[in-house]
This record gives structure tokens, sequence and C-alpha cells, in this order.
């Protein structure tokens, strides 16, 4: 990873994974991949010392422990998303299964892809819990759990899940909301229709198998044309069996669309909380303007709003002074600390739109790049498969003119 001066210095890959049997936290027996983090530090690379790697092993889960710190720690940052836990959006010939090799394998490519990702990032390359992931191999879980994200995590979880109107919400964090929303869905109905393409593709070439054998056994009966025929079967029974490759490229596309699929959910996350951190100030700066209120009318005896308190002291008299006394320093200090919170939640939230734009600004260039990247590849790809196809019925036409 270079070419960004805030990144780790260190060559990062997930260079294997390997199936191991252990067990789990209830003591069954259980199957589960693991993958090798290799790192190297970058000097060392620079001066061509050929030094060892540092090497450890980690499990999908502690991939994921580390991401969900990263989301509760900078919660205005557009967090690398992981390569999916279950194969979806996949086409008949590769199973759904997780430790089907295959797709085992583009699991290790995504999960290389996210620390590269995490590595080059001006902030979270920074971060010490990273560090300590690509480093130390045992105790690392305890130092992510000391730092006590896990309740913070909780209580996010309870907030996002909760409903609440704000009323005066960043119109560019309403827009990006409406933008991720977008890009989710026209990236999943993209993967779809690729999905039925490469269905269709792979009975177009399972088919030329089918003319493969009749060709081979039409050419056993006959005498002139025996050699053409079975040249033409033989050219048609490699093009049949080059599909599972393609295949294999394509789903690598696919990957790296889908990545930005689950992206525009890390995107809809830093606009959510906002609308939290917003919602918050409103709330607490309602409650200032409403002990005021209370502040003013006690002291004054003037009751602006009807309530039936006010209306219980006029029936029944007024309270004693000490009691309205020592109400009014209630309220004082009630004032007083609701000034602090209104203050604090204005910094708060200045301060998430503020680094949550910049980042959201970077994510938007990376993405069109990256995208733009893909989706030219992709169609290269589909070029020089046809260009495969026409120079296989090519071939397929000499054998017969030979004829």
């Amino acid at each position: 990873i270079s070419g960004n001066r805030h990144s780790l210095k260190m060559e990062i890959c997930v260079a294997e994974a390997e199936k191991r049997n252990g067990k789990n936290t209830v003591n069954m027996q259980e199957t589960f991949t693991v993958y090798l983090v290799e790192t190297r530090p970058m000097d060392a690379v620079a001066e061509g010392r050929n030094q060892a790697p540092d090497s450890l092993w980690r499990r999908y889960s502690e991939f994921e422990l580390l991401r969900n710190y990263l989301l509760v720690t900078y919660p205005y940052i557009v967090v690398p998303p992981l390569p999916e836990k279950r194969a979806e959006f996949v086409w008949h010939k590769l199973s759904a299964d997780n430790m089907d090799p295959d797709f085992v394998e583009r699991r290790r490519v995504g999960l290389e892809n996210f620390l590269l990702r995490v590595a080059s990032h001006p902030v979270l390359s920074n971060d010490k819990i990273l560090h300590h992931f690509l480093i130390e191999e045992h105790g690392w879980k305890e130092v992510v759990y000391e730092t006590g994200f896990q309740a913070k995590a909780d209580s996010r979880l309870r907030a996002l899940s909760a409903t609440f109107r704000v009323r005066n919400p960043d119109k560019r964090f309403m827009e990006m909301k409406h933008y991720s929303d977008e890009l989710q869905s026209h990236t999943s109905q993209l993967l779809r229709a690729r999905a039925r393409v490469a269905d269709r593709l792979y009975g177009v070439y399972k088919v030329h198998g089918n003319y493969g054998r009749v060709f081979s056994e039409w050419s056993a009966m006959e005498k002139e044309m025996g050699d053409g025929l079975q040249s033409a079967g033989h050219h048609m029974d490699a093009y049949a069996a080059s599909i599972d490759d393609i295949l294999e490229e394509e789903e690598h596309y696919a990957d790296q669309l889908k990545e930005y699929l689950f992206y525009a959910e890390a995107l809809r996350a830093v606009c959510r909380k906002h609308e939290l951190t917003q919602f918050e100030f409103e709330m607490a700066s309602q409650e200032l303007v409403s002990k005021k209120q209370q502040h003013e009318e006690l002291s004054t005896g003037i009751v602006r709003t009807f309530s039936f308190k006010g209306m219980t002291n006029k029936l029944f008299g007024q309270e004693a002074p000490e009691q309205r006394e020592a109400r009014l320093k209630l309220l004082e200090d009630l004032i007083a600390e609701g000034e602090e919170d209104v203050q604090e939640k204005t910094v708060e939230c200045g301060e998430h739109v503020e680094r949550a734009w910049v980042d959201m600004h970077r994510f938007k260039e990376q993405k069109d790049k990256d995208l733009r990247e893909a989706l030219i590849n992709y169609a290269v790809m589909q070029i020089s498969m046809c260009k495969k196809g026409i120079q296989m019925w090519s071939n397929a036409k000499e054998c017969f003119l030979k004829m």
C-alpha cells in the first residue's frame, strides 16, 4: 500500500485460506476457515532486504470484530465493507456452500481488499487496534473489548433503530442518503442482470459440448468427411470447456460491484449518524428553551402557557417563598447544565458534518474510479469472449472447407 502519505508503512496480503476443525463457544465441534495475514515493513521492501513477512491466522469473525470496532469509533467515515459471509447472487455452477473452494478463494481476495482499503485510508490507517490486528497474534481481541466499544455499539444500535424526526436536517446528507439508496438499488439490479446473462451463457457454452459429441460420433461413420468433422468436434469441446474459467473471471468483476452494494450501507450509516446527532442537538435545545420558560414564569409569576399545575396554584394558593426559591435554584442549575449540553451537541454535530463531508468526498472519488475500471474491464472481457467464439467458429469453418 503506497501512494498515500498517511497510509501504513507496510505491505499487507491475505496469502492463503485453510480449513480447521475445533470447538466453538458452546463446546460443539465445528469446521471453519482461517486466513493467513502477512505483513512486511515497507522500508525492508524498498531496500531489497528479503525479510520473511510477519504472519498470523485470523477467522472471518475477527475481521468482523475489527470492522464493527471501526464503525463505532469512526462514525463519520464510510468504512470499507467486508466480502459477503455467504455466497449470494450465484449462478448454478457455484454452490452456496461456505466451504466451496471457489467461494473461499474469492472471500480471501475480498478480505485482502478490505485490509488494503482500511490501511490506505488517511484516518483508519493510524488506528492502534488495526496495528494489533495485523501484528499481534494473541490478545488483540482483549485490546478491542478494553476500548469499551461494545457498550457504544449497543447504544448506537438502539439509537439507529429508533424512529425520530429531525426538524432541520442538513440537505447534503439527505441527498447523500437518497443517493446511497439509489446506488444500492442500481447495483443489485446490475448484479441480477449479470447473473441472468452468466446463466444463459453457461447454457450456450454447454450446448456447444453437444455439437462436439455429435460431430465426433458422426465422424466415425464418414470416410471422406471424418477428419474434418472430428477436428470441428474438438474445437467445439474445447470451447464448451472454457466456460468455467470465463465464469470464474465473471465472478471476480461481480465481486467488485458487490463491494459497492455493501458500501451503500456504510454510506447510509454515516448519514443516519448525522440525523442522530442533529436530533440530539434539537432535543437538547428544546429542553433548554422549556426550562428557561419555566424559570421566567416562576420568577415573574406570569404563566404564558396554560397548565393544570398553574390552575392548581391559583386554586390552592401560592407555594411558600422558600419552596419557590429552591425551585428557582434547581431550574438555574438545570439551565446551566442544559446550556453546556447544547454547546457540546453543537460542537459534536458540527464536527461530524465537517469530517463526514471530507470522507464522503474521498469515497466518491474512489467509487467513480473503481466502478469505471470494473465496468470497462467487464466490457473488455465480454468482447474478448465473443472474439474467441468467432475464432472457434472460423476454425470449424476451416475444418468443413477441407472436407
